[in-house]
């Protein structure tokens, strides 16, 4: 009774566990998907060159505008459509994967079981005809001799 007892927690605990992963606060790219492509910083949009330059108070403002405002557009937007947008994507992948599951891989696995059919049958038909055939002409054609001649 004690092992039966273990036993189901431990299966709940792996359950629980793959459904309630920690999620790392901190790093929250860990592969990388977002790189190079949302990383733009207030160097990378706007540049004054040599000999344009506005004063100094400005440029400060403007950092600190861009930067800020950056910030707090993308915590904000985040806060009202995040949930939203992953729920949506959300159905979407757990569509995507039901529709692999239960239609592409069962109709893969049908039209590899009916090419083998079909290749088998081929491969009798290729045996039964044409070998012999093939096999004939080579019989015929075996006795043939083929003489190169330098004419001067």
């Amino acid at each position: 009774m004690a092992d039966q007892y273990q036993y189901n927690t431990n299966e709940e605990k792996i359950v629980k566990d793959s459904h309630t992963k920690e999620i790392d606060l901190i790093n929250r790219d860990p592969k990388q998907i977002n790189e190079d492509v949302v990383k733009v910083e207030f160097e990378d949009v706007i540049a004054e060159p040599d000999g344009t330059h506005s004063l100094d108070g400005v440029w400060k403002l403007s950092y600190t505008t861009f930067t800020v405002s950056k910030y707090w557009c993308y915590r904000i937007l985040s806060a009202i459509f995040g949930i939203p947008v992953a729920l949506l994507w959300g159905f979407l992948f757990a569509c995507i994967s039901f529709c692999h599951i239960w239609a592409v891989v069962p109709c893969i696995k049908s039209c590899l079981i009916e090419s083998q059919c079909i290749s088998r049958i081929y491969s009798l038909c290729i045996q039964t005809f044409c070998d012999p055939f093939f096999e004939a002409l080579g019989k015929i054609f075996s006795s043939v001799r083929v003489a190169l001649r330098k004419e001067v």
